[in-house]
């Protein structure tokens, strides 16, 4: 292990070096809704899950919040009895072995890489459409789609992220209080504003509310319900930063877990308000303030923000912008953590074990995670016509390799005692066990689906389309990582690091 972790005070830090007991549950589920970003997420998903299902867009919410919520409880069951830092990677590691389980951390970076990639080109967009409005100039939009003149400015907003998340969890948590509240006070605001206009837009084709549109069996047909149900899992991402923080949370083995499912739920109820105002108001027609309107589809919310708000419509931008700048931070912290932990345990090099003595926290690990999803955001804007819409649907695969991986890890890990009593059976083995066959099936037909290069937004390679290649290909890019970090550092596969046996790290109450 590193240096700095073994002289670190234990009354401080936890075994890996990081300050123990910062963080309390509400700062825990500020910093979890941070991460999802609901505005983000509502203004980036509306367009592409409208076409793919239509009006259903509350009951896929709902379909996709069960199986999110119940791997959510093997995840708590899995934190509660090994409390770490590596999430995925640990728990993974422990019930299937180091080969699926550092596959299972890489699904985890991979992941949190895509995503921070995408929020970086969101806050790009809506940077330039707030300066937009601020002037009055329709020029300062337009810098948005110059390429130089967009990966640079996200190059600018993820450096800007890194240096807050390495500076600590008490930075961190500040700066996620004002973002998250502002872009919630103000989405309440837009919500109650669509509602308040319906039938005075003309661009816009409202509807009558309809409790049909929280039917699930309504989908005509089994793929757009797997297309729309891999963008509502998407939708749900980043619950699972609540555990990433379990070493640096007060009593994180109760209170970590706790955290997880009160943020998906909060989530929930944001994304059933929001997506039933905005189909009443727009409507799903293909033209004007239409959902299904292509011009429109990647970031809804920059079209209808005037319509609904008015002179304050540049709220909205900057609501949207600040929930892409506050999880741009707080999604960092995964990363971090799980490079961390890997690290730590050996599966790759030492040097991402290191703790900054000074701010408690992983630089180096950050840094990296920073560096490579810029990388990634750079290459994707000058391949893709229509990098965000790619993004996302690929970023559905990765969520559903990793989280199907550590529920069924859950279900494995605890068969000795799952039949033990009722609690155990359900929590250990039922819930975890039916969440995590639904995510593999999703995974599959969105995989089998997205071979087809209209699968997503029609960019492909000799054929095949982007989303599949960014998906699929990624996994396949771990197994040569992993057999590339297999030569390199052979002590953690084989077992010889971390195994079932084991002992969890001690996380003070």
């Amino acid at each position: 292990m590193s240096q700095t972790t073994r002289t670190a005070p234990a009354a401080a830090r936890t075994g890996k070096g990081l300050a123990s007991g910062q963080l309390g549950l509400l700062a825990v589920v500020v910093i979890g809704i941070s991460t999802i970003a609901p505005a983000y997420v509502l203004t980036s998903t509306l367009g592409p899950t409208v076409q793919a299902i239509g009006t259903y867009l509350p009951a896929i919410f709902i379909v996709g919040f069960v199986p999110m919520f119940l791997v959510a409880l093997g995840y708590r069951e899995l934190n509660a009895d090994s409390p770490d830092s590596g999430t995925t990677f640990t728990w993974v590691t422990k019930a299937f072995g180091p080969f699926v389980g550092w596959m299972g951390g890489w699904g985890l970076l991979a992941a949190n890489i895509i995503v921070l990639s995408n929020l970086a080109g969101v806050a790009v967009d809506f940077f330039y459409l707030f300066l937009s409005q601020l002037t009055g100039s329709q020029a300062i939009a337009d810098l948005a789609a110059n390429k130089v003149v967009n990966v640079l400015t996200c190059l600018v907003f993820v450096a800007l992220a890194v240096w807050v998340s390495c500076r600590g969890m008490k930075t961190t948590k500040t700066v996620q209080y004002v973002l998250v509240i502002f872009q919630l006070g103000v989405l309440a605001w837009f919500v109650l504003g669509a509602l308040a206009k319906l039938g005075t837009v003309p661009e816009a084709q409202p509807l009558a509310f309809d409790w049909e549109w929280f039917n699930p069996f309504g989908i005509e047909s089994f793929s757009a319900f797997a297309a729309g149900l891999s963008l509502s899992i998407f939708a749900f991402w980043g619950w699972d930063v609540c555990l990433t923080m379990n070493e640096e949370t007060t009593n994180g083995k109760r209170t970590s877990g706790i955290a997880a499912a009160v943020t998906a739920i909060a989530v929930l109820v944001i994304y059933l308000l929001g997506s039933v105002a905005t189909i009443m108001f727009a409507g799903i027609g293909d033209t004007g303030l239409g959902l299904n309107n292509p011009d429109i589809s990647e970031n809804v919310f920059t079209a209808i923000a005037g319509p609904v708000m008015g002179p304050f419509a540049i709220l909205l931008s900057l609501a949207v912008l600040s929930s892409c700048a506050s999880s741009l931070q707080s999604t960092m912290i995964s990363p971090a953590r799980s490079l961390l932990a890997m690290g730590y345990y050996k599966a790759l090099p030492e040097r991402f074990a290191r703790i900054n003595p000074r701010f408690q926290s992983p630089v180096y690990a950050t840094v990296v995670a920073g560096a490579v999803s810029a990388g990634f955001y750079t290459l994707m804007r000058f391949v893709s016509d229509n990098v965000l819409n790619d993004t996302i649907m690929a970023l559905g695969l990765m969520i559903c390799f990793y989280y199907g991986l550590t529920a069924l890890a859950c279900v494995w890990y605890f068969r000795r005692t799952a039949f033990v009593n009722a609690r155990s059976f359900l929590f250990r083995f039922l819930f975890p066990l039916l969440g995590g066959l639904a995510l593999v099936v999703v995974f599959l037909q969105t995989a089998v689906d997205s071979w087809d290069p209209a699968f997503g937004s029609g960019s492909e390679v000799f054929g095949v389309g982007l989303v599949f290649i960014i998906g699929v290909g990624i996994i396949a890019l771990g197994l040569v990582a992993m057999l590339l970090f297999y030569r390199r550092n052979p002590a953690f596969f084989r077992g010889q690091t971390l195994e079932q046996d084991s002992p969890a790290l001690v996380v003070p109450e």
